[in-house]
């Protein structure tokens, strides 16, 4: 059974006959302990504060029979890990690079426009994560203001906390037509005639992160945790 916030992605399943649903990954509407697994794969690190970060782990615990077992995936801010590039940097000079890639290092929107206002309660929880990590090696910066970077693609994370440009091809106008340059972020108007630009928020998560928040909660254990292509993974066992 899948579950999916996009009601698209969800009707793709279901072509597939695939048992599939909409649903919000804060509240899954799945009886407490009723799977034997569960994979949460690109999820969590969409989430905009470690508060709904560790909740939707929660979450994915409380599907869990005792005993089960749940592998989580989440983007690692470590693109080159022990002197090896991720397939995401290796694909930088790929020819489908060059269609995908918008040069927007400085394009910014405000934070505000992205998510809703976080309170000080969510900023001095990810502030005590950050500094638990700095023993670890991260060198990530917290957003020191109300303004995220946009991330260029391709390219190392310089940000913990950002935004990725995702381009929606075949969606230009004939020639002749109008543009509605209104859904545009600014700064990227003059891509229109390419593509819809769009940018997603990204939490990507420090070396550790990951594990440590798996382990804030005491009805789970980790049973593994490693780095695989860019991505910080672990596997969790209800208790």
């Amino acid at each position: 059974v899948g579950c999916d916030r996009s009601k698209n992605l969800v009707d793709i399943c279901e072509e597939k006959n695939f048992q599939a649903f909409v649903c919000d990954a804060l509240s899954v509407p799945i009886r407490s302990g009723s799977c034997d697994a569960c994979i949460s794969i690109a999820v969590i690190h969409h989430f905009s504060t470690a508060e709904r970060r560790l909740a939707a782990i929660r979450e994915l615990a409380r599907l869990l029979r005792p005993g089960g077992t749940a592998l989580i995936y989440v983007w690692a801010m470590e693109q080159e890990y022990k002197n090896q590039k991720s397939k995401y940097l290796k694909e930088k000079n790929g020819s489908k690079d060059k269609e995908e890639e918008i040069n927007t290092d400085t394009s910014q929107r405000p934070l505000s426009d992205q998510m809703p206002n976080n309170s000080s309660q969510d900023s001095a929880c990810s502030d005590r994560l950050l500094n638990d990590l700095k023993d670890k090696g991260c060198d990530a910066k917290p957003v020191s203001d109300s303004r995220l970077p946009v991330h260029t693609n391709r390219t190392s994370f310089h940000s913990q906390d950002l935004l990725v440009p995702w381009h929606r091809k075949g969606d230009t106008k004939k020639k002749g037509e109008s543009v509605n340059t209104a859904s545009f972020p600014a700064g990227l108007k003059e891509s229109q005639e390419l593509s819809s630009v769009f940018h997603r928020y990204y939490h990507v998560f420090c070396e550790g992160e990951l594990e440590a928040t798996c382990r804030s909660l005491d009805c789970v254990r980790v049973q593994k945790s490693y780095y695989d292509q860019g991505n910080w993974c672990v596997v969790l066992e209800k208790l």
